[in-house]
């Protein structure tokens, strides 16, 4: 007796769909995400950048402005040397500009000119408690050097060539240092204390910028206070010297002549 045969048909059928819906699934699953999701196109580094990159408008009135030499620093050892040299040159001229601004306003405040040169070391000769003011000089009368317009002349003067030292003739305190005073020109006065009494000396017509005293310092007998001129009112060089004692005039040369040793 034969064994009946069996059926092979719809299990191969079965078989033969799964694989055919394998292949539809390998090929159809790709074009359905091709046709979700199109394709970017391929871009370059630079493109992508470009993309985040900032921009700068300029407006078509701007104008470009040049770099001047100052803009920028010296790099080869000449320029270094150079640049080196023009700073010094300018910190000394500042230097000399501030000396001679210290200087000027120290004139100003002690009330001289320093423009005048002369040896500060020097002192009338003598011993005593009274000097000439001037060592060498002519006798002149008291009218010689007397202005039209001053009948009164006085004063005692020495003629001399200017620019001879003048000398404190005592003591004392300095009351007047002008380079203006009244119709004695350049002019010095000092109050002393002389064998009990109180004299007041001036000297008159003294060259501009000799004084060497100011007010309120306090001088030697012989100190160098001045040199010889002719300012003020005067018409050569001579010293004008006048004495009062007690705040009286007095006949100077007398006094000199008195008192001086």
């Amino acid at each position: 007796m034969s064994r009946p045969r069996r059926k092979a048909g719809p299990v191969r059928s079965l078989v033969i769909l799964t694989m055919v819906g394998g292949l539809i699934a390998t090929v159809a699953l790709p074009a359905y995400g091709a046709w979700r999701t199109p394709a970017e196109a391929s871009v370059t580094l630079q493109q992508v950048a470009a993309d985040d990159a900032q921009s700068l408008v300029v407006a078509s009135d701007t104008t470009s402005a040049a770099l001047s030499r100052g803009s920028y620093s010296a790099t080869t050892p000449e320029e270094i040397e150079k640049k080196k040299a023009e700073e010094a040159a300018a910190e000394r001229a500042r230097a000399a500009a501030a000396a001679a601004a210290s200087a000027a306003a120290s004139a100003k405040k002690s009330g001289s000119t320093g423009r005048y040169s002369m040896n500060l070391s020097m002192t009338a000769p003598g011993s005593g408690e009274v000097r000439w003011p001037v060592t060498n000089f002519t006798y002149a009368s008291y009218n010689l050097f007397r202005p039209p317009n001053r009948p009164n002349h006085n004063g005692f003067d020495m003629v001399a060539p200017a620019g001879q030292p003048i000398f404190a003739a005592a003591a004392g305190v300095v009351r007047i240092s002008q380079e203006s005073y009244a119709g004695y020109g350049v002019a010095v006065t000092i109050d002393s204390v002389v064998g009990g009494q109180q004299v007041s000396t001036l000297y008159g017509h003294m060259t501009y910028g000799s004084r060497q005293v100011v007010s309120g310092q306090t001088v030697s007998a012989g100190q160098l206070i001045g040199a010889v001129g002719s300012t003020g009112s005067s018409t050569a060089n001579h010293l004008h010297f006048e004495v009062r004692i007690n705040g009286s005039l007095v006949d100077p040369l007398a006094w000199l002549q008195s008192n001086a040793g």
